[in-house]
């Protein structure tokens, strides 16, 4: 795995995992990661994001999130630690910031281009055409996964080198490109753990013995 820069001097062993918390759902994300046994936190600085191991970038509003990574100069040190392999998944929002392309963007807003798929925001409609599906995800074990769809993206191009886990009406809706996953729903709204930990085993930092790690349920 790539160091963060300023990372050397933290000790090894279970992943610190920081989740983009400047607009949009975080807290749900941390509680689903820390049930896991992960080392969780937020990230709102360059500085927080130099010492994670891995970024989870939530559901929220794409244009909002893009401005303020921008005001809070963190969107090319995201970028940079994109680029050199840093695990990224992305939900709902996350996924467009994540995305190559973006068909109904503004021409403002930027994303990071990190995983080889084109997305359309609201695809599904608006917040009354909210639904719930359960999922047959390609190598997911322990049966359908339940997906909550609030104002989805949908992805309408998937590159060659793109895994595509699952579909609805036959459009991907979970994607995963090497340590980029992005999903248009939001897996943090359910109980069900399986995709964080899916997540997370993409994610390894071992420490040497002895070391204190986090707790694990």
């Amino acid at each position: 795995m790539v160091a963060a820069p300023g990372d050397e001097g933290r000790p090894s062993g279970p992943p610190l995992v920081g989740v983009l918390a400047l607009q949009g759902a975080s807290a749900l994300h941390l509680e689903a990661l820390r049930a896991l046994g992960a080392e969780a936190v937020e990230v709102r600085t360059p500085e927080e994001l130099a010492g994670v191991d891995a970024l989870v970038l939530p559901g929220g509003e794409s244009t909002t999130i893009s401005m303020m990574l921008e005001r809070n100069e963190l969107f090319e040190p995201l970028a940079e630690r994109l680029a050199a392999g840093m695990p990224a998944f992305g939900t709902c929002a996350g996924m467009i910031l994540l995305a190559d392309g973006v068909l109904d963007g503004r021409s403002d807003q930027r994303s990071f281009a990190a995983i080889d798929v084109d997305v359309r925001r609201n695809a599904f409609g608006r917040q009354v055409d909210s639904f719930e599906a359960d999922l047959d995800v390609e190598g997911l074990e322990g049966g359908p996964f339940p997906a909550v769809f609030i104002r989805a993206p949908v992805i309408e191009r998937a590159g060659e080198g793109v895994e595509v886990l699952a579909e609805v009406d036959d459009r991907p809706v979970l994607c995963r490109q090497g340590p980029v996953m992005v999903a248009a729903f939001h897996p943090e709204l359910s109980d069900d753990l399986r995709l964080h930990r899916a997540f997370l085993e993409r994610v390894s930092s071992p420490r040497p013995a002895g070391a204190v790690a986090a707790p694990t349920d």
